[in-house]
């Protein structure tokens, strides 16, 4: 089983924001991503959730294009 882990990262204002994440919760991290911009205590705004949103959705696209080209195989 090759299980691959997913960093993004934020760094705003001195305050340090690591996601570390695999396939299977990717949906999960996008809901954290929600939760810590409708918390007041945080510095952490709708528009970060947005931006590594989109950073998440954009690896998801390029690994499943990947996944569906097939390899070649070399002589």
């Amino acid at each position: 089983m090759d299980e691959n882990v997913n960093v993004i990262a934020l760094v705003k204002d001195g305050e340090r924001y690591v996601f570390l994440y695999d396939e299977d919760s990717s949906s999960k991290l996008l809901q954290t991503l929600g939760h810590y911009a409708a918390d007041p205590e945080l510095n952490f705004t709708w528009y970060d959730a947005a931006v590594l949103s989109q950073k998440v959705r954009r690896l998801q696209a390029s690994t499943k294009k990947t996944e569906d080209q097939p390899f070649r195989r070399s002589a």
